[in-house]
């Protein structure tokens, strides 16, 4: 008990110095709508580690959540005149529901079953977003309005644009963290990792695959409906099957399975695309490919996995 203890207690002032590290970081100069871009693809990976890394599910179509609810957000901004919270309720809904219509197809399989289905829906969404005439085609939806917090709070400002950001990102982490430890997530576990074993135990696997299916895909579209507010824009991109394996790099990089592991991938793997971008061009996908390689040869549990594994094994030790 004391050592558990002493784990929450060394947690707890990690994860309190990283946010106190966050709300100081634009203060040191360092660029907001770059901090928030991470942030968003933060939350991102922490959606798809919610159902790969804890519910055992490899989807290889996850960026149709994100891009549908960007597109949803940005055209019910720019054409509707809709309030912001408004605009990214009914993105990240747009997203529940897509989540929810695949979940019922794809649900049924696993294994590379599952991720093929995930992956050919994810291309019919593609298609929709490249033909559907609200949706800008190959050029977007441009020019997309922050708005303001129930008529109150202006966010046109790169610094309030931050803490809200910031305050959706420590939201969701806490959403996740609870998810993850109620009953819910240690049976989610347990259906992970032994299946079989769980249903004869009278648990009902598809019930609790899909309720973990949808709620990552809600996640993962309200990181898109943030993405297009701090960006101003919704693009394509943002439904290519390249952003679902970036999601899947960010994920496996930091380590799956592990709370922050998503949040660090993302970090890395946002930071490495900003600054070899102007340097390498085009071959920035190659450097970050090789990287993954590396990093899942030396570290098969991710970087926070390891890392954890490490202290674990120096505590059984001692």
């Amino acid at each position: 008990m004391t050592t558990s203890f002493s784990s929450q207690k060394s947690a707890a002032i990690f994860y309190g110095a990283l946010v106190l590290l966050a709300l100081a970081a634009p203060w040191l100069g360092i660029y907001p709508v770059y901090l928030m871009t991470l942030y968003c693809y933060a939350i991102f990976a922490c959606a798809f580690n919610l159902l790969l890394g804890y519910g055992g599910m490899l989807s290889f179509g996850h960026a149709a959540y994100f891009g549908v609810a960007s597109y949803v957000t940005g055209w019910l901004m720019t054409e509707h005149n809709w309030s912001t919270l408004t605009a990214l309720g009914a993105g990240t809904l747009a997203a529940c529901a897509l989540g929810l219509v695949i979940g019922l197809i794809a649900i049924k399989r696993s294994g590379i079953y599952f991720a093929m289905i995930t992956l050919a829906l994810a291309q019919v969404v593609y298609f929709f977003c490249l033909q559907a005439p609200f949706t800008g085609g190959e050029n977007g939806i441009q020019g997309i309005p922050r708005g303001d917090l129930l008529g109150i709070v202006s966010l046109k400002d790169d610094i309030v644009m931050y803490y809200f950001v910031l305050a959706v990102l420590i939201a969701i982490f806490l959403l996740i963290r609870r998810v993850v430890s109620s009953p819910f997530g240690q049976v989610l576990a347990a259906i992970r990792d032994n299946e079989p074993r769980a249903i004869s135990l009278g648990y009902f696997a598809d019930k609790h695959k899909m309720l973990v299916f949808v709620l990552s895909a809600t996640i993962a579209g309200l990181a898109g409906s943030l993405k297009s507010l701090v960006l101003g824009f919704s693009a394509l991109s943002d439904v290519l099957q390249s952003t679902s394996g970036e999601v899947i790099l960010m994920t496996m990089l930091g380590g799956s399975g592990t709370l922050f592991g998503p949040v660090l991938g993302a970090g890395i793997v946002v930071s490495l695309q900003d600054i070899l971008s102007d340097r390498v061009g085009s071959w920035v996908t190659v450097i970050i490919g090789v990287i993954f390689v590396v990093c899942v040869l030396a570290f098969r549990k991710g970087i926070v996995g390891e890392a954890l594994a490490y202290l674990a094994k120096r505590k059984s030790t001692s």
